[in-house]
């Protein structure tokens, strides 16, 4: 039987998708997972990664 899996809001695009991981509590889809991979530190849309992953932290903390 196979498992059906439902959308999970991805922290970094906002969007619902079913592929991605799980860090802690919050969900990454693949798109951003790979996209961050690819970022270079010089790259404008690293500073939006690092203020998206944040999320995960202050959460666990809070």
């Amino acid at each position: 039987m196979e498992e059906q899996r439902m959308d999970q809001l991805c922290i970094i695009c906002g969007h619902e998708k079913q592929e991605g991981l799980r860090i802690i509590d919050e969900f990454i889809c693949e798109a951003c997972e790979l996209e961050m991979v690819k970022t270079e530190v010089q790259d404008a849309k690293y500073p939006f990664f690092i203020h998206q992953l944040k999320r995960l932290w202050i959460q666990k903390n809070a």
